[in-house]
């Protein structure tokens, strides 16, 4: 599932002239592939085998690995939380940006709003809402949930909830600032405002996503993240036309 995510994103169109790039377009994409694939690798790997041991889930894939003939019936306890995570991640994020977009670099803003346009909505779908979600918190947030489990713990007993909302909390810092790198890309001008920017604004996301996966499961996160970039789409696409 992951992976789907990871090829869908060769079809982004980069806002670099071609003639910036040191070797051809075409090497650049599969370039750009090998390391989520890689992250994704490793993040399955840790997510299959320490979840259960912490008490984490992703009730429908586990669903469908184990041929239950009803795998939706796992899945839907975690839509109506999904929706909600989704609606408050796109009102906090477009609050966010709204104040924060005159103290940014003009450069990054323009690139932002033409990368934007040049990203299907289908691949910030996928590699947004799933790729990144088994990246970050079923890979990460898992790990680090594990790791304090089995350090203070020693592995015995129910997992004591601070590490969960910790593991949250690191996790959300991670994934913010995994986005730096293309924020760096978009503006030469690198100043404190976009690095909070771009940190702030992705974990804010980040806590709700962990929150969700915590209290629901993987499923709810997925579905909190489609719905971030469904409505940002819809967003966007009504201000184009005003």
């Amino acid at each position: 599932m992951g992976m789907i995510g990871v090829i869908s994103a060769a079809w982004v169109a980069l806002p670099v002239p071609a003639e910036e790039i040191p070797i051809p377009l075409l090497g650049v994409r599969l370039i750009g592939l090998i390391q989520p694939t890689f992250l994704l690798l490793v993040a399955v790997f840790a997510g299959v085998n320490l979840t259960h041991g912490v008490g984490l889930s992703a009730s429908f894939a586990e669903a469908l690995a184990s041929n239950n003939e009803q795998p939706f019936l796992a899945l839907k306890p975690q839509i109506i939380p999904g929706i909600i995570g989704g609606v408050a991640g796109c009102i906090v994020i477009s609050t966010l940006s709204s104040m924060w977009q005159s103290s940014l670099p003009t450069e990054f803003v323009l690139k932002g709003e033409e990368l934007l346009k040049g990203t299907p909505l289908l691949t910030r779908i996928l590699y947004g809402g799933i790729t990144e979600e088994i990246m970050t918190r079923w890979g990460l947030m898992t790990s680090l949930v594990w790791v304090a489990w089995r350090v203070f713990q020693k592995g015995q007993g129910t997992p004591h909830a601070v590490y969960f909302v910790v593991a949250i909390g690191v996790s959300a810092l991670v994934f913010g600032a995994l986005h730096l790198p293309l924020a760096f890309v978009l503006s030469p001008q690198i100043t404190p405002s976009l690095v909070t920017y771009i940190i702030l604004g992705n974990s804010l996301f980040g806590l709700i996503a962990g929150y969700l996966y915590w209290r629901w499961g993987l499923e709810s996160a997925i579905i909190a993240h489609m719905m971030f970039h469904i409505l940002v789409a819809g967003i966007n696409s009504i201000q184009s036309r005003v």
